[in-house]
């Protein structure tokens, strides 16, 4: 997501970042290519109209001019108005009653049923919440099966219903339900359909009006484009909002919905979804976004994926390992790969790095990942003593691991050398300042997808890994 917009603003304030001075002119020519970045990227344009308005105030006001770096601060103040378009901070769900109720809106393919269960995984597993999920879905075919593989997949209670119920019945026998069995949060999906329409909106507001939900949450496409501000209007004017969650954020590379969304609605983005899996929901936090947007990275985000993802005792055992000379195997190696893949990969993981530009873009393809199971293939071919002293693979073991990987001998070639070069920096971070050394040696750089800068660069996380605690 953004990844035009952040080329086109990125190489636009590259421009005004070294200005000893800012003047009207150098300030108007920058402001007309800002403009044009967001109406290309999808932004609505009451939004880009108000967004341009509010940095040229501020860019020739006083707290640029007298800056020791404008050009910089100029940016600093583009960061500062993309954050306030999509709302200062993220704002978390309000659950006050018990049960509380949450009730998803929105239309037909915008991803309610998959948000329910996203969310629902989210509130079991971070918020520690019981869960249970409904459909009062009475219309789309397979609608509630959906929802009961989905509520099983990801380890919530499921209340059935059938097609020949009425919505506002399936919600209240559900809620009953939820207090008999002591569920903290009820989540319930309701119908969408192609368009908005009064029936349904009517619909959506008798079973508003009946479960009295304490979370009112609209689901909507990034993919939309424009069209979501103008969807998010009319159910905004229908329904007395809480929040949005935005989905398939991951498939628009221009990220006009989330800048428009928050100032139509004037409600919060409160969750984004970043792909199809079930895992796929993270907070939506305006500054690390428009942090992302200007290509700056998002660290905070990548931290707390590393604390959720990575196992804290193998982190905290390969690096006594390593501390104590007894080197990084093959076996150490596919850990660390299986890690980067729990954290979303190397395109997930570059994406959230500063400076990564055009490598976090190629990253994001299908190839980089490929490469990266053939590595875990090549592994897996190999004997347990293999993995552990890889100095012993030659010649006809080397074909047969290959063979059994379904790939060739130079591909494990590669994989041996990059292996070899990984240990060396272990080896080098193992020992006293090591970690230091080794960042000084790499320049700071990182390897390219599938090279040697990521795979094994100490993902551990925590104490033994390569993120501090908080």
């Amino acid at each position: 997501m953004f990844e035009s917009l952040t080329d086109r603003l990125s190489g636009t304030l590259k421009s005004i970042t070294g200005q000893a001075k800012l003047t009207e002119d150098n300030i108007k020519d920058t402001l007309r290519e800002v403009r044009r970045a967001l109406l290309e990227a999808d932004v609505a344009l009451p939004v880009v109209k108000a967004f341009v308005e509010r940095v040229r105030e501020r860019a020739v006001g006083q707290e640029v001019s007298r800056s020791l770096s404008p050009g910089q601060q100029f940016v600093k103040i583009v960061q500062q108005e993309l954050e306030a378009i999509m709302g200062e901070a993220n704002e978390a769900l309000s659950l006050k009653s018990t049960p509380s109720v949450v009730l998803m809106a929105g239309l037909q393919g915008a991803g309610k049923t998959t948000s329910v269960a996203k969310l629902a995984r989210f509130l079991r597993e971070r918020e520690k919440k019981k869960v249970l999920v409904v459909s009062a879905d009475v219309y789309r075919p397979a609608a509630i099966d959906q929802l009961e593989t989905l509520a099983n997949e990801v380890e919530v209670d499921f209340f059935p219903s059938t097609s020949a119920q009425q919505p506002v019945d399936i919600a209240q026998a559900a809620i009953k339900h939820a207090k008999i069995q002591f569920h903290d949060v009820v989540i319930v999906d309701t119908a969408g359909r192609l368009s908005v329409d009064q029936a349904m909106m009517e619909e959506i507001q008798a079973l508003h009006g009946a479960v009295s939900p304490d979370e009112t949450l609209f689901v909507v496409d990034a993919m939309t484009g424009q069209d979501a501000a103008n969807t998010a209007q009319a159910f905004h004017e229908a329904l007395p909002l809480t929040g949005v969650i935005l989905t398939k954020a991951d498939g628009d590379a221009r990220g006009g919905a989330a800048l428009s969304v928050r100032h139509v609605t004037g409600k919060p983005i409160k969750f984004m979804g970043m792909g199809e899996k079930v895992d796929a929901l993270e907070p939506f936090h305006p500054d690390r976004v428009a942090s992302r947007i200007l290509g700056m990275g998002d660290m905070l985000s990548l931290i707390e994926e590393a604390e959720r993802s990575v196992d804290q005792g193998k982190a905290e055992k390969l690096a006594k390992k390593v501390k104590k000379g007894n080197g990084f195997d093959l076996e150490d190696f596919r850990e660390q790969l299986q890690q980067l893949k729990k954290m979303g990969g190397m395109g997930g993981l570059m994406g959230k790095l500063p400076g990564m530009g055009q490598m976090a873009e190629a990253a994001q393809g299908p190839g980089a990942e490929k490469e990266l199971g053939k590595l875990e293939s090549l592994i897996n071919s190999m004997t347990p003593k293999e993995r552990r002293k890889p100095e012993i693979i030659s010649g006809s073991r080397k074909r047969r691991i290959a063979a059994g990987a379904g790939l060739q001998v130079p591909d494990l070639n590669r994989l041996l050398k990059q292996h070899k070069q990984m240990q060396k920096m272990m080896k080098k971070a193992g020992k006293k300042g090591g970690m230091q050394k080794m960042m000084r040696d790499m320049g700071g750089g990182m390897g390219g997808p599938g090279g040697p800068g990521m795979g094994g660069s100490g993902m551990g996380g925590g104490r033994g890994g390569g993120f501090p605690r908080r």
